[in-house]
């Protein structure tokens, strides 16, 4: 009996902050929903969603460079090969 009282003493603290927060997809297009993610009124950058990822196109993935972070990478390890000589 004093597990079963023990385990009705909920916290406020312990469920999330569920607020509602703004959703950019790649396309630019956004949309606001609810989330525990960050606070009330941040927004959420999506590198892949529905309309490049794979999964849902039937297709190839289209890579977008957000914040030149592929034009990075190939400039520090682009001259690495990693085949035979």
């Amino acid at each position: 009996m004093a597990a079963a009282a023990k385990g009705s003493d909920k916290k406020a603290t312990e469920h999330p902050d569920y607020h509602f927060i703004k959703i950019v997809m790649t396309d630019g297009s956004e949309y606001m929903t609810r989330s525990t993610y960050g606070k009330e009124g941040d927004t959420l950058n999506l590198d892949i969603d529905p309309n490049t990822h794979p999964a849902w196109t039937g297709g190839e993935q289209k890579m977008l460079d957000r914040g030149g972070r592929v034009s990075r990478f190939n400039s520090r390890f682009g001259s690495l090969s990693f085949g035979k000589k």
